[in-house]
């Protein structure tokens, strides 16, 4: 370890922007190398490391810097309070009657004494006197705490009994115990108090410097702060990580991102931030989220009474897939304060402007999950099926385009430290650049209100950012906003799948104020208006448009996994003397159903078509599960048409999507869940689709804009032989 260290520590060379930091910001940086290298030895926050390098490796010499990492680790060791070693802490104190201490300290008024009293996150003592000119110096200590450095004194209680005239003639005030001793009866005292987190930012400071970086230094500069490379990305991983920020710079911001695991998504919010909270596994509570119902007012604490919306600048749901609400009401609650920013209990309404951030994983490729179902479906079943809850999201992050953390993508170099940066972005929060839109640009008339919304509060965010200045170019606004209108597309592409019709107007897009064609209209024409996509949307389908080999067919049924996907079922003849083999059918019940197939092919096949000479070949099936679902055994009537096809050396209709369920009798089942189906054939690709007569009566319940974007081609109830001659488009 060490060995590894003092390596990180001699390779490292100044660059350009890191003189231009260091300058810009003198007292602010911290080499983020250092404080990756003690991070892996202390589970402490990451201000609090930044302050001590800070202190004890402000140089370039490595020898020195070594020193001062040693110093640090002894001081992390001895000073630094972890909860269970609370009492041993409080008995150093006891035995030495003062002792050093590094924890978080937060200060409350009570108004009854007149005194402020201060608490620790760490150290279990009861609630201590604060000195009145730390309180004056350090008003953060009054909102929601503040790390410090305290220097904790211990007098020693005396044992005699209370005198009650003490006072009266003179003689020094007695120590109350028991029930009746308060916080300045306390023996553990404050000598002195230094804080580690800033006390006070100049906003104002920060933003000046803007100007002497450009937009790519400033960029990199953030990241950096952020403890990322910008060196390994290119621009459009690099503004990804920077949406990641801007729930920390705008108010009541709902952010969604899903991904692949390792792409670091928590990192922001769990290190960089201490502002923001990260609920593990996602579960929570009514009252832990919005406070106890009819909680008192002067009784409650704050956290009691408004809950973590009230007291926390970002709450980020981490496993989505795993989020539970005890409360189901919980939901309809959440959707309400993410479309307002209030939200009632019991007879009083609160106000909070707590950003909602929600991280989960995705299990498949994105083109994959995009032909089956939509990109929503890690959310849990009380969610998914919920449009008007993920209308409420303003942006998805394609969490599939950001790299899997390496040790290439932590920097090395120098950036604002962590309490900067933090302090930096909950100032902005107080800030409103939505406006700025309309200086350079018109929305077009696909956007309602929610679009609206959403694409103004992530512009927003980004312009906080990258440009708190409010200096900008068309073009770095463009550059924003083609951005901001992706991440409300994806999210309005993935309510179009599940909802339909509601959500049909999904062309966003917008036209430039330079244009007198278009800013005389609202609804400006097409050729004035640029229309933003969203890249996943390019993949190709599943189920070409071109004719399919003989024996090829592609087959739709429910997955071992309760849900539906399609399946290639890709049969061939060659000689032999009517023999069947298979190969990727991973269950029993699918086999089974396979199995069925070909018996009924067997017996069968010549009602289809005429000198199949079945007892001269064999059949070989490939089952291709293309979604990775796991295999189905309801795809036996998609099988048995297969076989047909191939037999014949004649294939299915172009671009046809097969269901149904043959049973070995030959009969078959009634077709359940057309919609899911339908829209599984959709997403796929698929061009039409092979029904019996009695789907008729279930398409007219399902939304118009799914049930016409896939042909269907009708065939007799249960009549399997049929459904082959339809398919194959003989007689």
């Amino acid at each position: 370890m060490a060995e590894h260290e003092q390596t990180s520590v001699d390779d490292y060379v100044l660059n350009d922007l890191d003189s231009k930091i260091v300058a810009a910001f003198s007292g602010k940086t911290v080499r983020k190398d250092l404080t990756a290298v003690m991070k892996r030895g202390a589970n402490v926050p990451t201000f609090v490391l930044e302050y001590l390098l800070g202190m004890y490796c402000s140089t370039d010499d490595p020898d020195l810097i070594e020193e001062g990492l040693g110093r640090i680790r002894k001081i992390l060791a001895e000073n630094y309070v972890r909860p269970d070693e609370s009492e041993r802490i409080k008995s150093k104190i006891w035995e030495l009657r003062q002792y050093t201490i590094i924890d978080k300290v937060s200060v409350r008024f009570d108004e009854y004494r007149g005194i402020h009293v201060a608490t620790f996150a760490n150290l279990s003592i009861d609630p201590v006197v604060m000195p009145e000119e730390y309180v004056r110096s350090y008003p953060k200590m009054l909102c929601g705490g503040m790390w410090c450095i305290l220097r904790m004194e211990y007098f020693q209680l005396d044992d005699e009994l209370d005198d009650e005239l003490a006072d009266v003639f003179g003689d020094p005030r007695p120590i109350r115990k028991g029930k009746n001793s308060g916080p300045e009866d306390n023996p553990y005292k404050i000598g002195n108090l230094t804080p580690i987190q800033m006390p006070n930012l100049d906003l104002n400071d920060i933003i000046s410097k803007r100007a002497s970086f450009t937009t790519e230094e400033w960029m990199d500069l953030l990241l950096r702060s952020a403890g990322y490379e910008p060196n390994s990305l290119d621009s459009r991983t690099k503004m990804h990580f920077i949406e990641r920020m801007v729930p920390l710079v705008e108010r009541n911001y709902n952010l969604c991102e899903l991904g692949p695991r390792g792409t670091g998504k928590s990192h922001i919010y769990n290190e960089v931030s201490p502002y923001a909270i990260l609920l593990s596994g996602g579960q929570t509570t009514t009252a832990n989220l919005f406070g106890r119902l009819n909680a008192s007012a002067k009784k409650a604490s704050s956290l009691e009474r408004t809950g973590l919306v009230g007291n926390w600048d970002v709450i980020a749901f981490d496993e989505v897939a795993g989020m539970h609400f005890k409360d189901m009401n919980a939901i309809q609650i959440l959707k309400g304060y993410m479309a307002g920013g209030t939200y009632a209990r019991g007879r009083e309404s609160f106000n909070g402007d707590a950003s909602m951030v929600f991280e989960g994983n995705i299990n498949d490729s994105v083109q994959n999950v995009l032909k089956t179902t939509h990109l929503f479906d890690p959310f849990p079943p009380e969610f998914n099926e919920d449009s008007a809850f993920f209308d409420r999201i303003h942006c998805y992050l394609p969490g599939w385009e950001v790299p899997k953390m390496r040790s290439d993508l932590l920097t090395k170099h120098y950036g604002l430290i962590t309490d900067c940066l933090s302090e930096f972005c909950r100032g902005m929060r107080k800030r409103d650049y939505t406006h700025h839109v309309d200086d350079y640009f018109r929305l077009n008339g696909d956007f309602n209100t929610r679009d609206e919304i959403g694409v103004r509060k992530t512009f927003s965010g980004l312009m906080k950012l990258l440009f708190p200045d409010e200096r900008m170019t068309q073009d770095d606004a463009k550059m924003i906003l083609d951005y901001a209108v992706e991440g409300r597309r994806r999210v309005k592409e993935q309510l179009k799948i599940m909802a339909g019709i509601e959500f049909m107007d999904v062309n966003l897009g917008y036209s430039e104020l330079d244009n007198p064609a278009a800013v005389a209209i609202l609804r400006a024409p097409a050729a004035t208006v640029t229309i933003v996509g969203v890249p996943e949307q390019s993949e190709n389908s599943l189920v070409p448009e071109a004719p399919l080999q003989p024996g090829h067919v592609f087959g739709i049924g429910c997955s071992v996994e309760g849900k539906h996907a399609i399946y290639k079922l890709e049969n061939k003849a060659i000689a032999g003397t009517c023999k069947f083999q298979s190969e990727g059918i991973a269950s029993r019940s699918a086999r089974e159903s396979i199995d069925a197939a070909w018996n009924y092919f067997v017996n069968n096949a010549g009602k289809v078509a005429a000198g199949m000479h079945l007892e001269k070949k064999d059949y070989l099936l490939f089952f291709n599960d293309l979604q990775a679902k796991g295999s189905s055994d309801e795809v036996s009537l998609a099988e048995f048409i297969g076989l047909c096809s191939a037999a014949c050396n004649r294939p299915v209709a172009a671009g046809l999507a097969i269901p149904g369920v043959l049973r070995l009798s030959g009969s078959m089942d009634e077709l359940k869940g057309l919609e899911d189906i339908l829209r599984v054939a959709k997403n796929a690709g698929a061009k039409r689709i092979l029904l019996p007569f009695c789907s008729i009566k279930d398409l007219q319940s399902i939304p118009m804009e799914l049930a016409s974007s896939v042909s269907p081609d009708f065939y007799p109830d249960g009549d399997a032989v049929a459904a082959a001659r339809k398919a194959l488009g003989i007689g």
